[in-house]
């Protein structure tokens, strides 16, 4: 599933960053990056962005929905 689908304050991990070059590098230089484990913080109203926390670096990121698409992941079980 992708960021926009996924379920809010549970941890998820990323595996895989799609899109082309130019999104994949954006997204890295944010500090997302395969096997990273975040949690969605909240989502602004009207379809606005959603806010990603990062577990590792504990920063929140807002990411626009088109962007938030391309990030695929998955239930995490356990808390890292």
């Amino acid at each position: 599933m992708n960021l926009v689908h996924a379920p809010h304050n549970t941890p998820l991990r990323i595996v895989d960053l799609a899109g082309g070059e130019g999104v994949r590098r954006r997204l890295m230089a944010l500090g997302f990056h395969k096997g990273d484990i975040v949690e969605l913080d909240g989502q602004a109203i009207f379809r606005g962005p959603l806010l990603v926390r990062s577990c590792r670096s504990d920063t929140t990121i807002a990411l626009g929905r088109v962007v938030a698409q391309k990030v695929l992941v998955e239930l995490v079980h356990e808390r890292s």
